[in-house]
């Protein structure tokens, strides 16, 4: 038996991935790309590479040696049909969610004909009716969440029943549908618990209740009536927010889809940013971490981001198809923020891109990453099922080659010029 040290195991990809977030080093940069959609598609086509034809993803990105996304939940993976029915309310009840809702007091039939599924809620206050639609180029495509085609709130009369729903909105834990997700996902990623694509009240009537322009219009004309039924919806975003404080996931998914252009910097500032510094304040204080989907446009957005106390900013979306570069991206959040995502979608398809740019383009990429703290590498927003599987191979490669991650350099002047230039190319 010789002397000296024996070389330290692996990280796992959890412990991996929890290292970068806490800005401790690790053995390697966390490479977790989002490959639902793409999986879900070429499994319905039949155009999966051979040896994986009979292999649940799971067992895919095991064989591949990558981490499982376990971010975005699949919106179809319910218990009974049931769960799905007010989707079009911006409410969902997924089996793996650490929370559920019910209500109390209100009526609700649901009443579905081909793809699409028609929800009627009678109150005491007055009635709604919603529809969601789920179609085949939806399944194809590997879409598993339903496009609302009528919304809840339909005029200023709608108001009243809207905040009452709200108010009579139950919510309970779901311990057991989320520590079996837990179990399944083990050490290959972070099972986010998912709460909602909203990221606050003004949020959710954005974008799941109101047409988007019709929402702009009820901004401006009816503004007293829109403010009072966000509070009232307030009361039960608090409610989620507080069973998340208590569930066992220790990273909780609030928000997403914001861009420069309709979450534009001063409406985030005034209705989502407190709402996410909420929820960030009562994780933090039990040791759990926010995480929020920032897919889009995000000129203008990254100090609302910081003021929002958040603690994962996942799938930041670089140029080509956005105009921050991920180098600026980091550069602005110095180690505050982790960055989940990074590799932008369009680059995995051979049409954007060909092998030529595609490997100068990551030559770029990896040129930016620095020390490559506070950064879970993956696709931004999501792989498409174009992709080509070699192209996430080569992103693999690259991430063997660059090494180990160092720790995060201390916040001040320079920090972010350090991590910059402290790595050459692989």
């Amino acid at each position: 038996m010789t002397g000296g040290r024996s070389p330290a195991a692996p990280m796992g990809h959890r412990q991996r991935m929890l290292a970068v977030l806490r800005g401790e080093p690790a053995d390697a940069i966390p490479w977790v790309p989002r490959l639902d959609l793409w999986y879900n598609a070429r499994k319905r086509a039949g155009t999966l590479p051979v040896r994986f034809r009979e292999a649940a993803l799971r067992e895919l990105v095991d064989e591949l040696g990558w981490g499982y996304h376990a971010v975005i939940p699949n919106f179809k993976d319910l218990r009974t049909p049931e769960d799905e029915v007010h989707r079009a309310l911006g409410i969902y009840n997924l089996r793996t969610m650490p929370v559920r809702t019910a209500f109390d007091g209100v009526r609700v039939e649901a009443v579905q004909r081909g793809d699409e599924t028609r929800v009627d809620y009678e109150t005491p206050v007055g009635s709604l009716s919603t529809r969601v639609l789920y179609d085949a180029t939806m399944r194809r495509a590997g879409i598993t969440i339903t496009h609302v085609t009528e919304y809840a709130l339909k005029g200023p009369a709608d108001y009243r029943a809207l905040a009452y729903l709200f108010e009579a909105a139950r919510v309970e834990e779901n311990r057991d549908g989320y520590r079996e997700f837990r179990d399944y996902v083990g050490d290959r990623g972070l099972a986010v618990g998912f709460l909602s694509l909203a990221a606050s009240p003004m949020h959710l009537l954005q974008r799941e209740l109101l047409p988007l322009e019709r929402f702009f219009f009820e901004l401006y004309d009816h503004p007293r009536e829109l403010a009072r039924c966000a509070e009232a919806i307030g009361g039960y975003f608090r409610r989620l927010f507080a069973a998340a404080a208590d569930s066992d996931a220790e990273v909780i998914l609030l928000g997403a889809n914001y861009d420069a252009r309709v979450t534009y910097p001063p409406f985030f500032e005034e209705h989502i940013r407190p709402w996410l510094a909420e929820l960030a304040g009562g994780l933090h204080r039990q040791g759990k971490f926010l995480l929020t989907h920032t897919d889009g446009e995000n000129r203008g957005l990254l100090d609302g981001y910081l003021g929002s106390g958040i603690d994962i900013a996942d799938s930041v979306c670089p140029e080509p198809m956005t105009s921050l570069s991920l180098g600026q991206v980091r550069d602005r959040f110095a180690g505050r923020i982790t960055i989940m995502g990074g590799i932008p979608s369009v680059s995995l398809l051979p049409d954007s891109m060909s092998d030529r740019q595609f490997d100068e383009f990551l030559d770029r990429f990896f040129r930016e990453l620095g020390d490559g703290d506070h950064l879970i590498l993956g696709i931004s927003d999501t792989t498409p099922p174009a992709a080509e599987l070699e192209r996430l191979a080569e992103v693999a490669r690259r991430v063997q080659a660059f090494g180990p991650v160092r720790a995060a350099p201390p916040d001040g002047p320079g920090a972010a010029q350090h991590r910059r230039t402290t790595r050459e190319a692989p």
